[in-house]
């Protein structure tokens, strides 16, 4: 069997598909400092956003209850110019003083509820600073990163160039429904769609063929045998 038969040039068509596949598998292969510098981002991204959440939340209890204070106090107010008007005897000044005193009382817990909402404001305020800020920091070295292993997966992709251009030519020259099955074949059989018969097995799935099977398969022809327990096309290289 010839060197330019179909079935060696779809068994040379697999060499570069598996060498393609190795290259593409490399692409994934980031640095560690890459790695961890993406980690790194990513943290103070989800931590940046739970504490600008968590500070939308306070911020929002702070207006509401700036809003109930400010109310309160108007009622206060609103109260004692009743009284003057309004309170001509003890007991008029008695209950004004008490709607009084219970409006006061309810602003005075108001205010002692601002405080800690607005010093946890303030920390949060200064948390989300900080975190800014050392995404800003980070932004350089990582982009630096990203830039270099584009680069390196660009240089892949050059590599691979050859072997793309050679195996569009391998394939164009073959049966279009050969391609088409074998594809399916290595997609379906961990890249591997053409195996070799080795002492009278099947390199794929290492079953034990029969002569009948092995004698056709040595032929080469299109179209190609197949194992008949892994159903992968099936080829004798030790043929000269």
């Amino acid at each position: 069997m010839s060197d330019t038969s179909p079935l060696r040039r779809l068994h040379r068509v697999q060499e570069l598909d598996l060498n393609l596949d190795r290259l593409r598998d490399e692409e994934g292969n980031i640095s560690p400092e890459l790695r961890d510098a993406r980690a790194e981002q990513e943290r103070l991204n989800n931590e940046l956003e739970d504490t600008e959440i968590t500070l939308e939340g306070v911020e929002k209890n702070i207006r509401r209850t700036e809003l109930d204070l400010s109310s309160i106090r108007e009622q206060v107010g609103r109260a004692r110019e009743e009284q003057e008007k309004n309170a001509f005897d003890a007991r008029a000044q008695s209950q004004y003083g008490s709607r009084i005193q219970m409006l006061s009382e309810r602003a005075d817990e108001l205010e002692e509820d601002l405080a800690p909402l607005r010093e946890q404001q303030q920390a949060l305020m200064a948390r989300a600073a900080d975190l800014r800020s050392q995404h800003r920091a980070l932004r350089p070295s990582l982009g630096a990163l990203e830039e270099q292993d584009e680069t390196r997966v660009q240089g892949l992709r050059d590599q691979g160039e050859a072997d793309r251009q050679e195996r569009a030519q391998l394939a164009g020259n073959l049966d279009a429904r050969t391609i088409r099955e074998y594809d399916m074949i290595r997609r379906a059989k961990k890249g591997l769609g053409v195996v070799e018969i080795k002492a009278g097995r099947c390199s794929g799935c290492n079953v034990n063929l029969p002569v009948n099977v092995q004698q056709k398969a040595a032929q080469g022809k299109l179209p190609p045998v197949k194992c008949p327990s892994c159903g992968r096309f099936l080829i004798r290289l030790d043929l000269a």
